[in-house]
Parts: C-alpha cells; sequence; structure tokens
C-alpha cells in the first residue's frame, strides 16, 4: 500500500570517496617529513670567533748569518752562562765550557807566545752540522786533556780573512800546534774520532 511511497522518502546514500582522493588529501593537508627542498643553511662562522697564535720567531735560531752558537762564549761578559738543557752526568761532560771562543788576534798571541802544552784551534761556523758533533768531541776531549792541552775555537763567519790565511777549506778544519817550535802543526778537516786527536796529542806534538 504506502510501502512504495515510503521508500522514496529515503535519500540514496552518498557515493563512496574514492580512497585515492582521501589519501591525496591527507597528503596536501599533512606536510610531508620527505621534502626535497634542502634546509636552510647554518649561519656562516665568524673567524673572530676562533682565536689564532701567532708563532714567534725562533729567538735561539735568528735567521741572519751571524746569529750566536750555543756552544759560544756569551756575548756579554757580565751576563752570567745558562744552558738551556742539563748534560747528562758522565766523566767528559761539564756544565761550563772549557773551549773557548777566541778572536783572530788572541790566537795570533797564542801562537806566537810561550807554551808548555799543545794548541789545538777548531776552525768552525755556527751554520756547520759537523763544526757541532765535533765541538762536542772536543769538550770532551779539553776535560780530559785539561792540564795537558788547550783547545779554544774560532768562528770563521767572524773571522774570514784569518780562516782564509790559515788556509781553511772545509769545515771544520783543526790546527794542532805544538809547544816545540821545530815540529810542523797538523792539519785535518772534517769530522774525526777523539780517538785520533788522542794520537795525535800524544804522539806528535
Amino acid at each position: 500500500m504506502n510501502s512504495s511511497n515510503s521508500s522514496t522518502n529515503f535519500l540514496p546514500p552518498p557515493p563512496p570517496l574514492s580512497l585515492s582522493l582521501f589519501k591525496l588529501g591527507i597528503m596536501l593537508s599533512v606536510p610531508s617529513i620527505f621534502s626535497s627542498r634542502a634546509p636552510p643553511s647554518p649561519p656562516p662562522l665568524s673567524l673572530s670567533n676562533f682565536p689564532f697564535k701567532t708563532h714567534n720567531r725562533n729567538l735561539l735560531f735568528p735567521t741572519t748569518t751571524t746569529r750566536p752558537s750555543l756552544l759560544s762564549a756569551p756575548i756579554s761578559p757580565s751576563l752570567p752562562r745558562k744552558l738551556l738543557c742539563r748534560p747528562p752526568s758522565a766523566k767528559y761532560v761539564r756544565e761550563d765550557y772549557l773551549v773557548k771562543k777566541l778572536s783572530a788576534k788572541e790566537v795570533q798571541e797564542l801562537v806566537k807566545g810561550e807554551r808548555n802544552v799543545p794548541l789545538i784551534i777548531d776552525f768552525y761556523a755556527t751554520w756547520c752540522g759537523p763544526c757541532i758533533l765535533m765541538a762536542q768531541e772536543l769538550e770532551m776531549l779539553a776535560v780530559e786533556y785539561e792540564s795537558n792541552a788547550l783547545i779554544v775555537k774560532v768562528d770563521t763567519d767572524d773571522e774570514y780573512e784569518f780562516a782564509r790565511d790559515m788556509q781553511v777549506r772545509g769545515l771544520p778544519t783543526l790546527y794542532f800546534i805544538s809547544p816545540d817550535p821545530n815540529k810542523e802543526a797538523i792539519r785535518t778537516e772534517g769530522l774525526i774520532p777523539i780517538q785520533m786527536m788522542r794520537d795525535i796529542i800524544d804522539n806528535q806534538m
């Protein structure tokens, strides 16, 4: 009877939403965590935030050719001599250097004067590596022959003309001068072992 009329009173159900449109709506409304845009770059670092340390020039070894040697005498006699490091305890090592640096005039006075012991002259330069090794051997020799030999050294940079007159061609150069004026001086060139120096002093002076 009224069944047909009552059925017409109900609206048809809405069409189902598409699953793809539903997903698309979510994707459009929620920002993606996998965005293709790169994150903003951090602000540039300022160099003023980092302290810089400037290295001073090595005061022990200035760049000039007349730099002082660590084995040479102090510039001023009034200043006390100081070692950069304490040497190891040994028989032939002392805290004060025995081999003194002399001028050409002082060496000539020693050669011409009267002596009872041999005179050994070491011609060296502060930039010469073998000269430093030779200086260490001469220090040991000076302790060993403290009363039987006189060992001095001459800086060839300071006494260039004197070294040329003494025919110094290579460094280090040693002159062994006997107290006996009738004996010829012995000249060696280059680094020589300490035993050879002992033999010259003991047997040829």
